[in-house]
């Protein structure tokens, strides 16, 4: 196997991976989606709520703000020594007090514990008129994507990537070939096709399906993919990838002690 990172931002990142099979881009992908713990609010406790916005839909929205943490600090609370019942190991208390008129704002919830805050600042939450007054304590924890969506750590796709072939073409058609890539993979260049792009390309076919005597051929490469990750959570899309591939691994280490015991 072999991985090479094409692009990284502080919330995306596209990487290639080749020598898999597709089974394995597969369940890779599930996984970053899905089995990622994340914080998200889960419980909200309103003291008051005088806004024009009611209680179940504040909360949802609430619940929708990404939040950072401590993967040192916090379990599952499936996992946690407690059993779930909560503790600091598994929640962790958030509040706000506000008064109108003002524009209420993810950056102005107070954790109780400095490594959990917004992900993203600025996140409007909800508008507060005249002397309209918000308050509630609100209890986040770690979830899976597969729970609830909120917990979802990042938007992933992946797909082959292109092996593309190039045949001598007549060049009054050049240009022709170049504008029909609504992904510009390719460009002229003395007189002759380029393929600039490769990894841009998604496979559409138009290319091919214009090429009446097989210029351009193209196939997906069966063992390769190029994945794009997007990260929705307080993690960087990094660390998604690299605790995905960690769960990945566990699961299969599982399967492996199960099979043993079967006679």
């Amino acid at each position: 196997m072999e991985i090479e990172v094409l692009e990284k931002t502080n919330s995306k990142i596209k990487f290639l991976v080749s020598g898999v099979k597709t089974s394995f881009a597969g369940s890779l992908r599930r996984i970053m989606i899905s089995e990622v713990p994340t914080m998200a609010i889960e419980w909200v406790d309103f003291k008051k709520n005088g806004s024009a916005m009611p209680d179940e839909i504040l909360a949802n929205r609430l619940g929708q703000v990404p939040l950072t943490y401590d993967r040192k600090a916090y379990n599952l609370p499936s996992e946690c020594k407690c059993g779930g019942k909560g503790c600091s190991r598994c929640q962790v208390k958030i509040s706000l007090k506000k008064k109108g008129p003002r524009m209420v704002h993810s950056d102005n919830l107070k954790s109780g514990d400095k490594s959990v805050k917004t992900a993203i600042e600025k996140i409007a939450i909800v508008e507060l008129f005249g002397d309209q007054e918000l308050q509630f304590v609100a209890t986040a924890q770690l979830g899976l994507g597969r729970e609830h969506a909120k917990w979802k750590a990042a938007v992933v796709g992946y797909k082959n990537m292109p092996k593309i072939k190039t045949n001598e073409i007549d060049k009054k058609y050049l240009e022709k070939f170049v504008d029909i890539c609504p992904r510009g993979v390719f460009k002229s260049n003395n007189g002759r096709l380029v393929v600039k792009d490769p990894v841009n390309c998604n496979l559409c076919m138009q290319c091919t399906e214009a090429s009446k005597k097989d210029e351009i051929q193209i196939t997906p490469m069966e063992d390769t993919f190029v994945f794009n990750v997007e990260s929705i959570s307080g993690l960087k899309p990094e660390e998604i990838v690299f605790i995905a591939a960690k769960i990945l691994g566990s699961k299969m280490e599982e399967f492996k002690k199960a099979l043993k015991k079967v006679k």
